[in-house]
C-alpha cells in the first residue's frame, strides 16, 4: 500500500513538473507569438503556444485530454512546418525536434495520466525516438543546398608539358587562377594524405577584434617555399623539407590589421615577354646587373604602409629599390594616422611594374586618405605612375604641399594581371563613408564599386565597370578578378574574360578588352530611404545570367533558430526591421542588409577549373542591420579598427549629420538568423552558367551558441572566409572555416572526401607544387587562428603522399 501510494506520489510530482514545464514553453510562445501578429507575421507562434500552455496545465492535473491536446498540437506543428518551407531539414528541424522530444516524454508518461497500462503509448514513444535518432544523425550529415547534378568536372590526366612548374604568383597565375595542374595528389588517393613537415613562423597575431589574424597564400618558387607573417616578417623554407632557409624580420606595427596575404615574385633574369594583343603598350624593359644582389626579388606591402624588396636567394633588403629596399607607401597622403591606411593584399607584378592599392578604413570620417593606387619600376621602386580616382588624368606624385585627393574610392584586395594585354585588373571600394553618399564626388560614383582596367605600364585607364551605384552597403569589390576564357550563350567562340564575385553574391562576367558583361545583368529598380540630400540610384545591377550565391529575398518563413524560441525572436526581429531585398537603403529607420557588408563573398577569391570550364566559389551568409542616428558628430573619431567595422556597433561617422549603429543580424544565441546553411562551396560550369553542385561547409566543432564550443561536427555550413585551391587531380581544398580542418572535395560532385584536423584555424588560402628536388606534390596551408576563435599559432603545414 506504501509503495502504490509513494508510486502515485512520484507520479503527481512527475506530471506536476512536466506540465508546468510545457504550459510555461507554452506561454512564452503564445506572448511571442502575441508580439509577432501585432508586426504582420505568423499566427502559429500564438495559436500553437496557447494549445501547448492549455496541454501543459491539463497534464499538470492529471487530465489525460492533455496529452491528446499536445498530440494535435504536435501534428499540427508538422503541418504547419512542412506547409513553411517544405521538405528542407534544417528549416524543419528547427520546427519541429524540440517538440517531437517533448512529445515523445508526454508519450512515455501517459500511462501515468489514465492510471493504467498502455502499451500504445509506449509504441508511439518508440517510433518518435526512432524519428527523433534519425533526425539527431542527419546533423552530422552534409545537406547540399544544390544536389549534384551529375555535371560537375571529370578527370583529364595532366600532360606533361602543362604541369605546374611553380606558384610564382598570389593566385598562382598572374590571372588569379587558383589552379593547378597536377594530379599526383588526386581523388583515388586523398585517404593517403599525411602531415610532411611542420614550421613555426614564431609570429603568433593575437587578435583583440581589430583584425590581427594569418590570411597568407604562399608562393613557391624551386626548392623554395616563400611565406610572410602578421607582422610583414619574410621567410624562405626548404620546399621539401620545410627547413627554414632566411628570415626577414621586418617586424611592421599596426594597431589595427595585423595580416600579410602574399607576396610578389620577380626574376629579371627571366626574358620579357611583349604583349600580343592589338593596341597594347609595350611592357618596359627593367634589369639587374649582371653579378648584383636581387636577379631574383620578393616584394610585399606592409601593415605600416611601406613596399619592400629583398633578395628572394638572401632574404636580404635589395639596396637598389627604394631606399635601402624599401619605399614609403604614406608618401603624397597627407595625414595618414597609423590604423587609417594599411596594405594587407599582395602587390601585384605586372610586367616590370609593382603596382599597389591600399586600405582606407571605412565609416570612421569624411576626411581619410585618398584611395590612390600606384605603380613602380620593379628594380628601382621609382614610381611610374599614379592612378588617383579623385584626378585621373594626373598620373605624377601631388607637387610638395598637395595631396592625392582625399576619401576617394580604393582598391584593397588582390589584383590581376593580363600579359597580353599588358593590362591590370583591379577590384574598386567605396569612398571613406560607405553607408553616406551626400558628399561624394561625380567620380566617387563612377570609381565605386567597379572593375576597373588600367595599362600597366602608363596606368591610363582602359574601361571601368560598376557593380553597385551609389554604394550605401559596403558592397565594395572583395577579391581578385579571375581570367578565364568564356564563351557567351549563343556563341562558338571563347572570349577572353574577367570573372568577379562579390559581397552582394553577384557574380559578372566581363569582356576583358571591353569591360562589358558577356552575360546577362539587368538594372532592377530598387527603393530609397528617408536620409535628406542623399543621391539614391533608382536602379541597381544584378547580374541575373549568373547563379546568385546566397543572396535570395528573405521571407519570414526563411528565419530560424536552434529551437522555436530563438526562431519566434528571429521572426520578430525581422518583421520589425524595414527590408526590401538586397538593396534595402540604410535610413534613421532598422533596416535589414542580405547579405550584409562581409558577403557574400569576401576576399578568398574564385578558383577556376580551366581545363573542365569550371568556377569553383565559396561564400558567407551573414545579414545586417542598420540604423543611421542623427548626431551632431562633435565625438573624436573612432580608431578605424576592424573592431569597429566587423565587430559592429555604433560607428561615427564623422563629419556627416549622421553616426551609425549597426550589427549582425544573429539570433539570442549568437546563430545567423536565416536557415542555414551559414557557408558554403559552389562549382558552376562556365559552359551553361548553372550550379552543378553546392554544399555546406564547416562545423560548430570549435564554435556554437553563445560562443560555446559544441565538438560535435554537426555539418550546418558556418561563414567562410578564405579562399579556396582547385587541382586537375580534381580536388577543391579548402580551409577558411570557423572549425579547425583542412579539407578537400571531389571536383565533380561536391563530396567531402578528405580532412586534417588543424592545431589551430586557418584564413589562409591552400596553395600546392611538385618539388624540384624529389617529384613530390605537396599541399601547403598557413594555420594562424580562425575568426571567431580566440585559439592562435603560427603553423605552416605541409602535407604529401607517403
Amino acid at each position: 500500500m506504501k509503495r502504490a501510494s509513494r508510486a502515485t506520489g512520484v507520479s503527481r510530482i512527475l506530471l506536476l513538473g512536466l506540465g508546468v514545464i510545457i504550459a510555461l514553453l507554452g506561454l512564452a510562445l503564445a506572448i511571442g507569438g502575441g508580439k509577432l501578429v501585432s508586426l504582420g507575421g505568423s499566427w502559429y507562434f500564438l495559436i500553437g503556444g496557447a494549445a501547448m500552455a492549455v496541454s501543459g496545465l491539463l497534464i499538470a492535473r492529471r487530465k489525460p485530454v492533455g496529452a491528446w491536446l499536445f498530440a494535435a498540437f504536435l501534428v499540427g506543428t508538422a503541418i504547419w512546418a512542412v506547409a513553411d518551407v517544405g521538405l528542407v531539414f534544417w528549416p524543419l528541424f528547427s520546427r519541429v525536434f524540440m517538440f517531437a522530444v517533448i512529445g515523445m516524454v508526454v508519450a512515455l508518461v501517459y500511462p501515468l495520466l489514465v492510471n493504467r497500462p498502455a502499451r500504445g503509448a509506449y509504441g508511439v514513444a518508440a517510433v518518435m525516438a526512432v524519428g527523433v535518432a534519425v533526425a539527431a544523425g542527419n546533423m552530422f550529415v552534409a545537406h547540399p543546398s544544390v544536389a549534384p547534378t551529375g555535371n560537375g568536372p571529370g578527370i583529364t590526366p595532366v600532360a606533361a608539358a602543362d604541369a605546374q612548374k611553380d606558384w610564382a604568383h598570389y593566385g598562382n597565375t598572374e590571372g588569379g587562377s587558383r589552379f593547378a595542374a597536377l594530379d599526383q595528389i588526386n581523388r583515388d588517393n586523398i585517404n593517403k594524405l599525411k602531415v610532411a613537415w611542420t614550421y613555426h613562423t614564431g609570429d603568433v597575431a593575437i587578435s583583440d577584434g581589430n583584425g590581427a589574424e594569418d590570411q597568407l597564400t604562399p608562393l613557391q618558387i624551386g626548392n623554395k617555399v616563400f611565406i610572410c607573417t602578421p607582422h610583414n616578417n619574410l621567410i624562405a623554407l626548404d620546399a621539401d623539407t620545410g627547413k627554414e632557409l632566411w628570415k626577414n624580420e621586418v617586424n611592421a606595427k599596426s594597431a589595427v590589421w595585423q595580416r600579410c596575404r602574399g607576396m610578389a615574385y620577380f626574376d629579371a633574369t627571366a626574358p620579357i615577354a611583349q604583349p600580343t594583343q592589338p593596341n597594347s603598350s609595350p611592357i618596359i624593359a627593367a634589369s639587374v646587373p649582371s653579378g648584383a644582389q636581387c636577379q631574383r626579388r620578393l616584394l610585399t606591402n606592409t601593415i605600416d604602409a611601406r613596399l619592400i624588396a629583398v633578395d628572394a636567394d638572401t632574404g636580404q633588403f635589395c639596396e637598389d629599390f627604394g631606399t635601402h629596399g624599401q619605399v614609403d607607401l604614406k608618401a603624397g597622403l597627407g595625414n595618414v594616422p597609423d590604423s587609417y591606411y594599411q596594405l594587407s593584399s599582395a602587390p601585384l607584378i605586372a610586367g616590370t611594374t609593382v603596382v599597389v592599392g591600399g586600405r582606407v578604413a571605412d565609416n570612421v570620417q569624411t576626411d581619410m586618405p585618398g584611395g590612390v593606387i600606384r605603380g613602380f619600376d620593379v628594380i628601382t621602386g621609382q614610381m611610374r605612375w599614379a592612378f588617383d580616382p579623385g584626378n585621373p588624368q594626373d598620373k605624377k606624385a601631388p607637387a610638395d604641399g598637395s595631396t592625392y585627393v582625399r576619401s576617394t574610392p580604393n582598391s584593397w584586395a588582390p589584383m590581376s594581371y593580363d600579359p597580353l594585354m599588358n593590362t591590370v585588373f583591379l577590384p574598386m571600394g567605396s569612398s571613406s563613408t560607405d553607408i553616406y553618399g551626400v558628399e561624394r564626388t561625380q567620380l566617387n560614383h563612377k570609381y565605386g564599386a567597379s572593375v576597373l582596367a588600367l595599362d600597366a605600364s602608363t596606368g591610363a585607364e582602359k574601361w571601368v565597370y560598376q557593380t553597385v551605384h551609389n554604394d550605401l552597403w559596403d558592397f565594395d569589390l572583395p577579391m581578385q578578378p579571375s581570367l578565364i576564357d568564356f564563351t557567351p550563350p549563343g556563341s562558338d567562340k571563347a572570349v577572353p574574360a574577367v570573372v568577379i564575385g562579390t559581397k552582394a553574391g553577384q557574380i559578372y562576367v566581363l569582356d576583358r578588352t571591353t569591360g562589358k558583361p558577356l552575360t546577362e545583368v539587368k538594372e532592377v529598380p530598387v527603393k530609397a530611404a528617408n536620409i535628406p540630400n542623399e543621391p539614391y540610384s533608382a536602379t541597381q545591377p544584378k547580374s541575373v545570367g549568373m547563379p546568385q550565391i546566397g543572396a535570395q529575398t528573405l521571407t519570414e518563413s526563411d528565419m530560424w533558430g536552434a529551437t522555436p524560441f530563438d526562431q519566434l525572436l528571429c521572426r520578430i526581429d525581422f518583421k520589425g526591421m524595414r527590408y526590401d531585398g538586397l538593396y534595402t537603403a540604410p535610413g534613421t529607420d532598422k533596416s535589414l542588409s542580405f547579405p550584409g557588408s562581409l558577403g557574400g563573398m569576401n576576399w578568398g577569391s574564385i578558383s577556376t577549373d580551366p581545363v573542365h570550364g569550371f568556377i569553383f566559389v565559396n561564400d558567407m551568409r551573414l545579414g545586417l542591420w542598420i540604423q543611421m542616428i542623427p548626431s551632431q558628430n562633435k565625438a573624436q573619431a573612432a580608431s578605424g579598427g576592424e573592431a569597429l567595422n566587423t565587430g559592429m556597433g555604433a560607428v561615427p561617422l564623422k563629419g556627416t549629420p549622421y553616426a551609425v549603429n549597426k550589427n549582425r543580424f544573429l539570433s539570442v544565441a549568437g546563430i545567423p538568423c536565416q536557415a542555414p546553411p551559414f557557408g558554403t562551396l559552389t562549382a558552376i560550369d562556365m559552359k551553361t552558367q548553372k550550379v552543378a553542385w553546392q554544399v555546406p561547409v564547416g562545423t560548430v566543432e570549435d564554435t556554437g551558441p553563445l560562443g560555446i564550443r559544441m565538438h560535435l561536427p554537426i555539418k550546418i555550413g558556418l561563414p567562410t572566409l578564405g579562399g579556396t585551391l582547385s587541382t586537375q587531380g580534381g580536388l577543391i581544398f579548402i580551409a577558411g572555416t570557423q572549425d579547425f580542418y583542412l579539407r578537400a572535395f571531389n571536383s565533380g560532385n561536391g563530396e567531402e572526401i578528405w580532412k586534417a584536423r588543424l592545431p589551430v584555424g586557418s584564413q589562409g588560402g591552400p596553395m600546392t607544387y611538385v618539388s624540384p628536388k624529389t617529384g613530390k606534390q605537396y599541399i601547403v596551408i598557413t594555420a594562424g587562428g580562425a575568426r571567431q576563435s580566440t585559439d592562435r599559432g603560427d603553423y605552416v603545414i605541409a602535407y604529401a603522399l607517403p
